[in-house]
């Protein structure tokens, strides 16, 4: 990833608005700060959700609380919970995402 030039700032998440994004089940909140090309997000899942999609886009993701498993095309799921991260880059490993308890994510891509 390049990081493209940008003054130096800080967010203060909590005057950041959220937008409701409906799952297969569930409701994700997304609080989205753009940096040139790079999104930066506050993700909350909440109990119960589905994403209703394969994504192909690749992140960087904080499990801040909670967790949830993440499934990949080929089969696999992967579990993360509080303090754990995932990677992966741009259309390697399709995946799709899902919480039983809900789960906040800190997530950049």
């Amino acid at each position: 990833m390049k990081i493209s030039s940008f003054p130096f700032q800080t967010n203060n998440w909590s005057s950041v608005p959220k937008e409701e994004h409906k799952g297969e089940t569930g409701i994700a909140c997304w609080q989205t700060q753009m940096m040139n090309d790079i999104r930066v997000r506050m993700v909350e899942y909440s109990p119960g959700y589905k994403a209703d999609h394969w994504c192909s886009k690749g992140h960087i993701i904080l499990c801040t609380e909670g967790e949830m498993d993440t499934e990949l095309q080929d089969g696999r799921t992967m579990k993360l919970t509080k303090g754990m991260t995932y990677f992966v880059g741009d259309n390697c490993e399709a995946h799709c995402s899902s919480t039983k308890e809900g789960c906040k994510l800190f997530i950049v891509d």
